[in-house]
């Protein structure tokens, strides 16, 4: 058992517990099966994604903090490129200011605006980010 899967089994044992629930009552709530539950509890499995949000309702636990949890080599790549220097005002600024990309994508005024509006979320790194959110939002839009 690695040492991630580990702490991740600890941690849904004991509030399973703590919420005074058996094994099998997080299966039924979960859909999956008590043995299912007793290898996550004993790290032999991985859950996926759905079965990891169901299970951090049922346990009342935070999705986001029983993800990092299941998975910890996540936590390790997310928080590294949280302090790289690639920041996102950088490639709106980029963005921004490459008129070759505006006229041969016809961006509108209004569709420059949205975009801004996304930079400031800060979750974009690099120019084509922007072009793919763009396509995205047409497309959409066109639906």
């Amino acid at each position: 058992m690695a040492k991630g899967n580990c702490v991740f089994a600890r941690v849904i044992r004991e509030r399973r517990r703590q919420l005074d629930l058996t094994q099998r009552e997080v299966a039924r709530r979960i859909r999956t099966s008590t043995p299912y539950v007793g290898h996550l509890e004993s790290g032999k499995r991985h859950p996926s994604e759905k079965i990891l949000t169901r299970l951090a309702d049922v346990l009342g636990i935070e999705p986001r903090e029983l993800f990092f949890l299941a998975n910890p080599n996540t936590k390790v790549l997310l928080d590294q490129e949280e302090h790289t220097p690639v920041q996102a005002s950088s490639a709106w600024e980029d963005f921004r200011s490459d008129e070759s990309i505006h006229r041969l994508h016809r961006i509108s005024a209004r569709e420059m605006y949205m975009l801004s509006q996304v930079a400031l979320m800060g979750q974009v790194r690099t120019s084509r980010d922007f072009i793919y959110i763009l396509n995205t939002v047409r497309q959409s839009l066109a639906s």
